[in-house]
């Protein structure tokens, strides 16, 4: 359970009463990106209030006219996701520290330079979101800014989201030690097995992927494996 301290204020207004609960920002921060979360212990105090800092508590009666539940992680969970979020300036900085570091791996996952076919860095990506002096919103999902975010970006870095397909050729003894991690990081397509034992396929992945699809590859199968990107 988080401490009282360190739990954030969420807030609905409806039909003229307000709802309150103390709760794990990092709770709301994953129920805005539409995770699953169970709040059964994120909440601070096991309550709904009025108003959480003077401790007004709502009865069980009121909230069951209104949610149509007694369930407290329930009645949270729509609290959060209805109303607003009350977080002090450093809190604020804490999660958008963390949202901004989930957008920059979203991109440099899934961008590439058009013009090389080669992804941008990570710290390249910052460097041009800094330029840009973009805003993240650290209860708004990654996903949904990115969009927003790339068209700031695109007067800066040749950018583009694309998915590239590369033809994997290894040795029969390196398969196993790769499979797993080939399958992990994209669709394995036109599998086969070679005269010679060795094994071939063609994986399609995010763009931003080849990096470390090459690293991998080149650290499992001690130089051995053959990559050549299909058109």
């Amino acid at each position: 359970m988080v401490k009282v301290e360190d739990a954030v204020v969420a807030r609905w207004e409806t039909q003229g009463s307000r709802f309150e609960v103390l709760v794990d920002p990092a709770a709301v921060q994953e129920l805005k990106d539409g995770k699953t979360v169970d709040l059964s212990d994120k909440l601070a105090l096991d309550q709904v209030f009025k108003d959480a800092r003077k401790g007004d508590k709502i009865s069980e009666e009121h909230l069951e006219r209104i949610f149509h539940t007694r369930s407290l992680p329930e009645i949270a969970r729509q609290i959060i996701l209805k109303g607003e979020v009350q977080v002090t300036t450093e809190q604020r900085h804490q999660l958008q520290a963390v949202k901004h570091r989930q957008i920059v791996a979203y991109i440099a996952r899934n961008a590439m330079n058009p013009q090389t076919g080669a992804p941008h860095p990570p710290a390249r990506i910052e460097a041009a979101m800094a330029e840009a002096k973009v805003h993240v919103d650290p209860f708004r999902a990654a996903d949904a800014q990115v969009q927003e975010i790339l068209q700031k970006l695109r007067p800066l870095l040749p950018i583009r989201f694309d998915s590239v397909r590369v033809k994997i050729r290894i040795p029969a003894q390196h398969y196993p030690r790769v499979i797993g991690e080939l399958k992990g990081l994209g669709k394995l397509t036109d599998e086969q097995w070679l005269a010679d034992g060795a094994w071939t396929a063609i994986l399609e992945i995010p763009a931003g992927v080849q990096t470390e699809l090459y690293e991998k590859l080149n650290a499992r199968t001690r130089g051995t494996a053959e990559t050549a990107l299909v058109k």
